[in-house]
């Protein structure tokens, strides 16, 4: 009767490929107790229940959705942006009030992470996508016919809440489907969505709003993300292995009569407040007693707290010296856009240049090695150099007898150099803190929403009071001033990490 029931074929525990455990595991507690049977994958990618079978183009589709859903999310952020004048004239409120829209929705996004994670840990990457997105519909439809400015920035407060789920859950998703020899191009697209749609919300937001009310800015948003969340429903199944696998043993369960089958994901002894608390204090834990993680994710935190305040900066600019009206301000956000684009593609350079350090640390210690930590922040390196250049040459060319285009091509190298800073910050934390690499990341994706809902509060002011270019040029030097941590990481991370409690040594 085993043999011949479709879902009883997947008894071994030998994982989608490099994950492969021994084969299904027979256990009991007691003599008196029934014995538990593990439920895995058969064959890995044979199983066809295992995410990492199904088709290319369904991963592709999959990927593309949740990335899509990230790039929505931050585009939402900076598409307000564009319709300040519009909506002070309807509701009243000055610019002050209306930049605090901005810095909402971005706090908005750091806050949702630390709560939504731990939750797909227990019922599954789908369950949480679609209640969270169906959270994030709803609150992007009183944006769209609020009254007044406390409704709006309530609003996208917790519609940012809801919506950042896919910012911190869909890199899982990406990493169910693909083995990590697959994971290179498309955890590269993943990663750049999220920095791409706030260089397109205010080109988007800068036709909607020249063209008609603002009003329909909302409109296009929450037509957008009504498709995906349908898109959600039909097409992105539970990829979250445990899960899976959980069903799977369910399916046993009932085939078989045999109430023995057991997932993993079942016997675990955790609370759902138990991990929300772990996610609330661990990333604080890292920030505190590693001054490596706090150091990088302020780094990261100052250039993604620039990039929101060039919202505030850009139209100041261009609007001017150079005349720009709405839309044409939106589109000097391509500079940022086209820099960023550049820098992921850049990948492949920096993944030979991280083998070439691993060869060498292989020959030298006369057996293979996966490499250190400390090779993944060359891409680091060399764009925490271009960041300062770029805002020098953007401070320094916003004259009006310079052409728009210099210092467009300078927010570009911004661009390319705050992806490569990133990059190489990300994959660093990852791989010096493996055990505790999603606290990691929500340490930094912490720090960063703070900065970045920070600074557009001030920008505007500073920017006036300083002048164009030595408001940029003070930009520029903050930057400067946090080069030196990538090199001195890459030199002596080995030696710090061997007295931390927390980092890998």
């Amino acid at each position: 009767m085993l043999a011949k029931s479709p879902v009883v074929v997947a008894v071994k525990r030998a994982q989608c490929h490099e994950e492969s455990p021994p084969e299904t595991q027979i256990s009991s507690s007691s003599d008196s107790e029934p014995e538990s049977l593990q439920v895995g994958w058969d064959g890995g990618d044979d199983d066809p229940l295992c995410p990492r079978s199904f088709s290319k183009p369904k991963k592709w589709l999959i990927v593309a959705i949740v990335s899509m859903a990230c790039f929505c999310v931050t585009a939402a952020s900076s598409i307000y942006t564009s319709t300040y004048q519009q909506m002070e004239e309807s509701f009243g409120n000055s610019r002050k009030v209306s930049v605090l829209g901005l810095s909402l929705f971005v706090l908005g996004i750091g806050c949702g992470p630390l709560f939504f994670s731990p939750l797909s840990e227990f019922f599954g990457r789908r369950p949480v996508y679609l209640v969270a997105w169906s959270l994030y519909v709803i609150w992007t439809i009183p944006q769209a016919v609020a009254t007044n400015i406390v409704t709006m920035l309530v609003a996208r407060f917790l519609a940012a809440f809801s919506g950042s789920t896919f910012l911190a859950v869909a890199g899982g998703t990406v990493g169910d489907l693909f083995s990590k020899d697959q994971l290179q191009y498309p955890m590269a697209i993943f990663t750049v969505s999220p920095f791409i749609g706030p260089c397109i919300g205010p080109i988007i937001g800068g036709f909607i709003n020249y063209n008609t009310h603002w009003r329909w800015t909302y409109y296009v948003m929450l037509m957008w993300s009504v498709l995906l969340l349908v898109a959600i429903a039909f097409l992105v199944p539970e990829t979250f292995h445990p899960a899976v696998l959980r069903r799977k043993a369910k399916l046993l369960r009932q085939s078989t009569g045999d109430s023995r089958w057991r997932a993993p994901i079942e016997e675990q002894d955790k609370s759902i407040l138990g991990a929300v608390g772990k996610s609330l204090k661990r990333p604080f834990q890292l920030l505190i007693f590693e001054p490596m993680c706090l150091s990088l994710c302020i780094f990261s935190a100052l250039l993604l707290g620039i990039l929101y305040l060039f919202f505030g900066a850009f139209p100041l600019i261009f609007h001017t010296h150079h005349h720009f009206n709405l839309w044409q301000v939106g589109l000097s956000f391509l500079g940022i856009g086209v820099g960023l684009i550049a820098g992921v593609l850049t990948d492949p350079v920096w993944s030979r240049v991280r083998l070439h350090y691993v060869s060498i640390l292989a020959e030298s210690s006369g057996k293979p090695s996966n490499g250190e930590p400390e090779f993944r922040l060359p891409p680091a390196i060399f764009g925490s150099l271009l960041v300062p250049l770029g805002l020098f040459v953007f401070a320094w060319t916003t004259y009006p007898s310079i052409h728009w285009i210099v210092p467009i091509v300078g927010s570009a190298v911004f661009g390319m150099g705050n992806i490569l800073v990133f990059t190489g910050i990300f994959a660093f934390l990852v791989d010096a803190y493996p055990d505790y690499a999603a606290s990691a990341l929500a340490a930094n994706a912490c720090v960063r929403c703070v900065f970045a809902a920070a600074f557009p509060l001030f920008g505007n002011e500073m920017y006036v009071t300083l002048g164009f270019q030595w408001a940029s040029s003070l930009l520029a030097f903050l930057t400067l001033a946090m080069v030196p941590f990538p090199f001195l990481f890459f030199k002596y991370g080995k030696r710090i990490r061997s007295k931390s409690r927390m980092a890998k040594n």
